[in-house]
């Protein structure tokens, strides 16, 4: 047995292997290797079959893969020269404008990042099988069994080669590894920036094992480029200036037209992607990268001399693979060239966000809003006694007139039930059909502790249903003294809270009279908005264009709604090219709904102690108003 160290600092192994935890990017490195050998065919004049076969064998906490060429082969000693750690066996280490082996550690790399593995080589009917393994006290070595043999049959049989070609084989134990489904392996290929020209090129399968067999095959991977149109190109020429010599490179920069795309990652499709010869070097947007503008643009630059260059020593990779490294000269003068032509293109863009008439959240931001929207409009009721009756209702009523109607169209008997324990009682929902409509469906939510039992359980009731029944009755009854819950029931604009405690001394008897009488209903008109019903203050919120004199939020009054102006220069910063409010910024919507809201609270209650127009009063009532909900607002966005 011919069992050697790797020839190079262990420790620096160790550090970039665990860089390489990861299947994807192990496929890549060995995926391009085969790309590099297909090519080296084809420039000395062979026709090759550019295929490619992986296989993926799953398991619970590890997976079998292996990578399949049918290109050159390598004869024994230089199958065992590859072992050597940083050298460049690729394209470019024979000067030539091509490869991505830019550092000879790729395939080092993607194995004992992943665990162990083998390298089997067909080159003229010889077959060298190298393993490469981690010894007890934690070396990386490998094994060359001293020797190569003849290939048989059976030999190319099982590997799938049947003339010369690679196959490199990864036992996949890492604890570090994620271990993939295989459809989403799939559709991570094939979206890799790294593979799509490479893609385009070859035939790459990916075949599902089970226990050694087939279970199913993928056909062709390749990427599917979204519905687009043309911007600039296809293949611009372009030139840039660097170390005193023109420098040709193309352009193509397209516009996808309703596919979303991904801005980041491996996965990105979004921005430029970046080709010298066979490789992909890069994939960005150069001075416009991370900026607004960009979201639905896409597209390839092409330049000869960064390999070239790369081949020359110059460095244009940064050491980790991580892209083009832009303090290279020859970068940064296709930067510029590159970012001059896109310019007006993603300004474009960028002026169509500024005059934006709609924006939305994602699911999750619009449910923290609405929550925070539930929460102050039970603030403007119960604690202002703030009340929207219908708007056919309020344009009847005098001027200066508290509006409110004879019929309720959401009202709880009481909002307070102080029960005793173990004593069972009603909670009853006073309904007006005609008011609220036929098709009208009650929203109950229940915040219910945990020795609180209610019958029918709380959900959606349509008001149709209720036929004849002006009202919904449920049964509750509570364990011992502490236990509390509330009930919040909406129906389109319309809001009725009540609360439950249940307490030790409370009263075992209560009356509720499920009307008013009309005498104490007047009362109630003269004195005291009805604490539990009306249509809500803040009814909903709405990304609007308001222009640019506007104020970043407004209230509606006749919407009942928060507008957000998306012509706001600090609104926009947050407003992808999709429309999107990006969820980094729910501090701002915080800032400004709970400027709004405390706005309108504070203006209320001004005019209600008759100070209207009063500033040092508003400001006041303002300040108490976000010294006592600011938290709260804030929680809603922070909590969820």
């Amino acid at each position: 047995m011919a069992v050697n160290a790797i020839p190079v600092d262990q420790r620096v192994i160790d550090i970039d292997s665990r860089r390489f935890a990861s299947i994807e990017k192990a496929l890549v490195e060995l995926i391009t290797n085969a790309d590099d050998s297909y090519a080296r065919l084809e420039r000395a004049g062979v026709a090759p079959t550019g295929r490619m076969r992986v296989q993926y064998e799953r398991h619970r906490h590890g997976a079998l893969l292996t990578v399949a060429d049918q290109a050159e082969g390598l004869p024994f000693d230089k199958a065992c020269a590859i072992l050597s750690y940083g050298g460049a066996h690729s394209l470019l280490a024979q000067g030539m404008a091509g490869g991505r082996g830019y550092f000879g550690r790729g395939l080092k790399q993607a194995i004992f990042g992943l665990g162990s593995g083998w390298l089997e080589t067909i080159h003229d009917g010889r077959l060298a099988r190298i393993e490469l393994f981690r010894g007890e006290d934690g070396a990386y070595l490998y094994d060359d069994g001293g020797h190569d043999r003849e290939a048989t049959d059976a030999d190319r049989e099982r590997l799938g080669i049947p003339a010369n070609g690679t196959r490199v084989a990864i036992v996949v134990d890492s604890p570090q590894a994620s271990i993939s489904q295989f459809g989403a392996l799939v559709h991570a290929l094939a979206n890799n920036i790294y593979l799509r020209d490479v893609l385009a090129r070859r035939h790459v399968e990916v075949v599902h094992l089970k226990d050694g067999i087939e279970v199913e095959r993928s056909g062709r991977v390749q990427f599917e480029e979204p519905p687009s149109i043309v911007l600039l190109g296809p293949e611009l020429r372009g030139q840039f200036q660097h170390d005193h010599q023109s420098w040709p490179f193309t352009l193509t920069l397209k516009r996808a037209l309703d596919a979303e795309l991904t801005p980041r990652g491996d996965e990105r499709t979004s921005g430029l992607l970046v080709l010298s010869g066979t490789a992909v070097l890069d994939c960005q947007f150069f001075d416009y990268e991370n900026q607004v503008g960009t979201e639905y643009l896409f597209g390839t630059v092409r330049c000869p001399a960064l390999v070239e260059r790369l081949a020359e020593g110059e460095a244009v990779i940064s050491d980790e693979r991580a892209g083009l490294n832009p303090k290279a000269p020859i970068v940064a003068a296709l930067s510029r060239a590159v970012s001059r032509l896109i310019s007006p293109h993603v300004q474009a863009e960028q002026d169509k966000l500024r005059h934006l008439e709609r924006a939305t959240t994602s699911g999750r931001t619009a449910h923290m809003i609405e929550h925070l929207l539930e929460r102050m409009n039970l603030a403007a009721i119960h604690d202002f006694g703030i009340v929207h009756p219908p708007a056919a209702v309020a344009t009847q009523a005098a001027p200066g007139a508290a509006a409110a109607t004879e019929s309720v169209p959401l009202r709880f008997t009481t909002p307070f039930y102080y029960r005793k324990p173990d004593h069972g009682f009603h909670v009853r929902l006073l309904v007006d059909p005609q008011q609220l409509g036929a098709d009208a469906v009650l929203s109950v939510d229940a915040t219910l502790s945990a020795g609180l039992d209610i019958e029918p359980p709380p959900g959606p009731i349509a008001v149709a249903a209720l036929g004849g029944e002006r009202q919904v009755t449920w049964s509750v009854r509570g364990a011992a003294p502490g236990e509390r819950g509330e009930l919040v029931v909406r129906a389109g604009g319309y809001i009725a809270w009540c609360e439950i405690v249940i307490a030790e001394h409370a009263s075992g008897h209560a009356h509720h009279p499920t009307t008013l009488h009309a005498a104490a209903a007047g009362h109630a008109r003269r004195h005291h908005a009805p604490r539990d019903h009306g249509e809500a203050m803040f009814s909903g919120y709405a990304f609007r264009y308001l222009g640019k004199e506007a104020d970043r939020a407004v209230y509606s009054p006749e919407e009942r709604r928060i507008l957000i102006n998306t012509a706001a220069p600090t609104v926009q910063l947050y407003v992808d090219g999709r429309g999107n409010f990006r969820d980094s910024a729910r501090l701002l919507l915080a800032e400004l709904f709970l400027d709004v809201i405390a706005d309108e609270l504070a203006r209320y209650r001004i005019g209600r102690a008759g100070r209207a127009g009063d500033v040092e009063a508003f400001l006041a009532a303002k300040r108490e108003i976000v010294c006592r909900y600011g938290s709260d607002v804030h929680l809603s966005f922070m909590a969820g």
